[in-house]
């Protein structure tokens, strides 16, 4: 009499070998996730730097708040994990010391555990109708690192002295 089937050591080795498979791709799964995440707020922060250039290129005023007279539109990293849009107007109406405001346009909180961080400053300012930025023409590019503290990734955004983005 013959018996067809598998043994108990079959099943116990196909089991054991798709357990292997299965650990080893939620592993790089998990991998790839943080990677993509990290690229996704990298895009993002990018995409705020070109929106500030954007706007003081076009010397658009920002709505809902007085700016007689535009001088640029900065992004600033406020904290660790914060950073802003904002105009830079000069609202004198006399001649006298100028009256400076800077009204949030845009803020972003980073995802938890991950931080922003800008070398050799926080800040630039895209001044109006092609000006350039208030980077010196001498310094080395600003450069934004982001980091994922629990990933151990990082990733930089540059902003030449020309205001060019990469």
């Amino acid at each position: 009499m013959k018996f067809k089937g598998y043994t108990l050591i079959e099943l116990l080795v196909v089991i054991t070998i798709s357990i292997i498979i299965f650990g080893v791709g939620i592993a790089g799964y998990r991998e790839f996730s943080r990677r993509q995440a990290l690229t996704g707020i990298l895009k993002q922060t990018k995409a705020d730097l070109r929106l500030a250039q954007q706007l003081a290129l076009t010397g658009q005023k920002p709505t809902g708040v007085t700016c007689l007279k535009l001088i640029g539109y900065t992004f600033i990293r406020t904290s660790a994990s914060i950073y802003e849009l904002r105009a830079s107007c000069d609202n004198t109406v006399i001649v006298s010391s100028p009256i400076i405001t800077n009204p949030v346009i845009k803020t972003i909180k980073m995802p938890v555990n991950t931080t922003i961080s800008g070398s050799p400053v926080n800040t630039v300012t895209f001044k109006i109708l092609g000006q350039g930025t208030d980077l010196s023409p001498v310094t080395s590019p600003l450069i934004f690192t982001i980091a994922n503290t629990v990933a151990g990734t990082t990733g930089t955004v540059v902003v030449g002295t020309g205001g060019d983005v990469r």
